[in-house]
């Protein structure tokens, strides 16, 4: 009889290769990542030390009505599986092979399939043998169990050849194949419960994984939730970084030729790049959503004012006629008497006019001062004014139009926020370092508090928090705060400014790279490549 690899080694007592070829199948099976990589592994691995000509695996997936068995992995040296094999389910019921496998906990060692009387649970379905012109023979069916003993799926084995390179044929399988022996359906068990475990600890980080995006999605909702303005803004950011560092990884010539970024690396640029405003939590949400230079309530407040103001003035030309012709009671004896009293009155009427006027010229700059734009010197020169003007309030006390606090949000050349609000602004950079270190990363994912933390540097180290320059700058940091900048330049969504097309956006883009604040090479790439056609931004 014609023994399996296995067997040679236990029967030659070379007990060392055993052991080494276990060790080996062990540390292939722990340093798989994809699931369907470790399947196609476990299966190839079982059918190496059996000589098997093929093999399947399902796994049973729990379903709210019934369980199934999904077929997630096949092998055939003899036939071509069709593409359809994968994925089907069939029922987990002790009708089948696997089905009784899965159900008992059972292994199923069977040396013709085609041989089984009618007086078992099981049965053999010939209907894939009889598609693909296959002749099954023997079979080893062995559940796969967690350290917890319950069937997560089932390895089944079909055909042990004699010659592991022989090719079977319907006609010649029975000849070429033999049952496997107790010795292999014990090594294949051991190795199944393996496998079992290692499957777990993948669905397990799979979890672990899911649980994480979950997080990250919900952490950049709850950005968004303070923040709508910049609704979209992370995700449309991660989109850009991502594909800036697949299109420089797969650059072979330049500066970027040995740049090289795995599926970990970029799916660590993708976190970051998702988190990257995640310190604006922290961040006032007044100052957060301000549109204006004035808070919306500020404004309200000095509309009041203005509104005390213009009555204040009437009323005191009331009370000046009033006062008037209390002291003139019966002094209108002639035509031009009455006359002058009228011009008096009409006077003091202009002068309450003049007043208001220039009160409503005042709330116009004013409102075009809140304008987050750059003003020019007159209406600059003119706000000056606005802190002259004193009304006297209910209190009987002076007090200025515009207080000193207000006019300085005014006089704000560029954008809407004073240097104290900008700096508050600006440290929501620093937030996200300090909230992102807390989170335990694993080790592909360590670096996205520090990949985050400089997308607001600049290479010429006139950026912020910290002012470092280029040589600590990582490069995922350079291509991520390109990415933000123009998002920031040609975002829809932004109510105190206006969006760029992407001409003018990547304009901008090579004016900061002139002056060496972000990366030219990267820019290069960003506008040679189209990586804003990611978000359907058209040239």
């Amino acid at each position: 009889m014609i023994v399996s690899p296995f067997e040679q080694a236990v029967l030659g007592s070379d007990a060392e290769t055993l052991v080494d070829q276990l060790l080996e199948i062990g540390i292939a099976l722990s340093a798989s990542q994809s699931l369907e990589e470790l399947l196609h592994l476990i299966l190839t691995k079982s059918r190496q030390i059996t000589a098997s000509d093929a093999g399947t695996i399902f796994l049973v997936q729990r379903q709210t009505d019934a369980a199934v068995l999904e077929f997630k992995a096949a092998q055939n040296d003899s036939v071509a599986l069709p593409e359809q094999v994968q994925e089907t389910t069939i029922p987990l019921t002790p009708t089948s092979l696997v089905g009784y496998a899965a159900l008992t906990g059972k292994s199923l060692n069977i040396a013709d399939v085609y041989a089984l009387e009618g007086r078992e649970v099981y049965q053999f379905n010939r209907s894939f043998d009889e598609a693909l012109r296959y002749r099954t023979c023997s079979v080893l069916v062995v559940p796969m169990q967690n350290v917890s003993g319950e069937v997560i799926g089932v390895l089944q084995l079909i055909n042990r050849k004699r010659s592991p390179h022989t090719l079977l044929t319907p006609e010649t399988t029975v000849s070429l194949t033999q049952p496997y022996s107790p010795w292999e359906e014990h090594i294949v068990r051991s190795l199944a419960s393996q496998a079992a475990v290692i499957i777990e600890r993948n669905h397990l980080l799979e979890s672990i994984e899911q649980l994480f995006e979950g997080f990250v999605t919900a952490s950049v909702q709850a950005i968004e939730v303070r923040d709508p303005t910049t609704a979209g803004h992370s995700e449309r950011v991660a989109a850009l970084t991502v594909r800036l560092a697949e299109i420089t990884s797969a650059t072979s010539r330049g500066v970027f030729r040995e740049v090289s970024f795995s599926d970990r690396q970029l799916q660590e640029i993708r976190y970051a790049a998702l988190l990257h405003d995640f310190g604006k939590v922290a961040v006032p949400e007044a100052i957060l959503n301000k549109q204006k230079k004035m808070f919306p309530e500020q404004l309200e407040i000095i509309r009041q004012r203005f509104a005390l103001v213009r009555r204040t003035l009437e009323m005191e030309t009331a009370q000046a006629k009033v006062n008037y012709l209390l002291c003139h009671p019966h002094t209108v004896h002639s035509p031009e008497q009455a006359c002058h009293h009228c011009a008096f009155l009409r006077h003091l009427d202009e002068e309450l006019r003049q007043q208001l006027q220039i009160l409503e010229e005042y709330w116009q700059l004013l409102e075009l001062a809140n304008e987050p734009q750059i003003l020019d010197q007159e209406p600059l020169a003119r706000l000056q004014e606005l802190t002259q003007f004193y009304y006297r309030g209910t209190d009987g006390e002076l007090h200025p139009l515009i207080t000193a606090r207000e006019l300085e949000q005014l006089l704000v050349r560029r954008g809407n926020l004073t240097q104290r609000e900008r700096r508050i602004i600006e440290a929501h950079v620093t937030y996200t370092y300090q909230f992102l270190s807390r989170i335990p990363w694993t080790p592909h994912l360590k670096d996205v508090p520090l990949i985050a933390y400089g997308h607001h540097e600049r290479l010429n180290g006139s950026g912020y928090p910290r002012g470092i320059g280029a040589a600590e700058i990582p490069l995922q940091t350079q291509m991520l705060a390109i990415a933000d900048i123009y998002d920031a330049l040609t975002a829809k969504d932004r109510p105190y400014k206006k969006s760029l097309p992407v001409a003018a956006a990547l304009k901008i883009l090579w004016q900061e790279a002139k002056e060496f604040k972000i990366n030219p090479d990267l820019v290069e790439l960003f506008e040679q490549q189209e990586v804003f056609r990611v978000l359907g931004h058209q040239r």
